[in-house]
């Protein structure tokens, strides 16, 4: 009997993940049979390959244990299991199991505090699956050598792990007269550091500095939102949220802005810098390791600094901020009221 691939992927149905998955559906070998797990919430918008089988899933935790169960039944021996939803499979497999890992979050990078309760008790839960069920994976895929590091640093044995980087080709071409300045896609979870880009926002105006910076806030991030407005009305500030887009809608937004900022203090692989990238959008980012696996920023920053992110933006505008003009050790005394003595 023929090898049989198995793509398991409840729990990805929006954001990079879903782009990703995606794309990896489209490029399925024409001919060939595909059985897929997929996330309920993703059944109207995914386009299965000819041949392929969809195993819809629901996010309940009944319906995700089934559909564990119902896997570990379906693969053989000699077939592949691709855990595209970054978890190790609660049941052992006849089958070879790959873990798509792009869940940076699952390796402790950022302190549980920083998220909101409901999430940072699934990240506990999932981190706990991660390492529990370690014995179930064959191999892991990542697509940096930054993610690479931090699994081989957080599991406690040395894994196979492939670094296999893939993003469909971005169709926009830039506009010859952008709308926007610059442009940052992303939720509003914590790491993001949606905080330190409006402060550096407000610092830019009290310059009479006010680049025009489009935001794509979802409903879920009602709280940064208001304050995106308060902090417009407030100093003048272009700060604007498009709100949640689809993936067509912000790759158009890249086509008319002039540059992508990206202050996020953590990501798996950081899709939005990849395809500023493909679409030769200048990239202001983060002085982080994940930046350079994919990218090279013409600014980049200490995404903690509302200052140094300032300073990146007015460098980039062709505004730099002066330095400081050193003066002589008399200065100093001359600044106290010491005047030197008449010979």
């Amino acid at each position: 009997m023929k090898s049989l691939i198995f793509l398991y992927a409840p729990n990805v149905h929006t954001g990079g993940g879903f782009v990703l998955l995606r794309a990896l559906l489209a490029a399925w070998p024409v001919g060939m049979p595909l059985r897929t797990f997929l996330d309920a919430r993703a059944c109207g918008t995914l386009v299965l390959p000819a041949l392929a089988s969809a195993i819809w899933v629901r996010p309940a935790v009944s319906d995700r244990l089934a559909a564990e169960w119902r896997l570990r039944a379906a693969a053989g021996p000699g077939d592949t299991v691709l855990c595209f939803h970054g978890l190790p499979p609660l049941f052992r497999s006849a089958g070879r199991v790959v873990v798509f890992q792009q869940n940076r979050h699952l390796f402790g990078h950022i302190q549980m505090s920083r998220f909101a309760p409901r999430t940072a008790l699934r990240l506990a839960l999932e981190r706990f699956v991660s390492r529990a069920f370690r014995h179930n994976v064959a191999e892991y895929i990542v697509q940096t050598p930054t993610m690479a590091r931090a699994l081989s640093a957080w599991l406690p044995d040395k894994p196979t792990i492939r670094v296999l980087p893939f993003a469909e080709p971005a169709p926009y071409q830039a506009a010859a007269i952008p709308i926007w300045d610059f442009v940052y896609v992303s939720d509003g979870e914590a790491h993001k550091n949606h905080s330190n880009l409006l402060k550096a926002w407000e610092l830019l105006s009290s310059q009479d500095i006010r680049p025009r910076l489009a935001l794509t806030l979802g409903p879920r991030d009602k709280g940064l939102a208001e304050q995106v407005d308060s902090l417009r009305r407030s100093t003048g500030a272009e700060v604007h949220n498009l709100g949640h887009l689809s993936h067509e809608e912000v790759l158009a937004l890249y086509a008319v802005s002039r540059a992508l900022i990206f202050p996020s203090l953590s990501e798996s692989f950081g899709l939005p810098l990849v395809e500023a990238r493909q679409m030769g959008l200048p990239i202001l980012a983060s002085e982080f390791d994940y930046v350079r696996d994919v990218c090279e920023p013409a600014q980049s920053f200490d995404p903690m600094s509302p200052v140094s992110i300032a300073r990146a933006v007015r460098r980039f505008l062709d505004r730099p901020e002066p330095v400081v003009t050193l003066g002589s050790p008399g200065t100093l005394w001359a600044a106290l009221g010491v005047a030197p003595e008449r010979t």
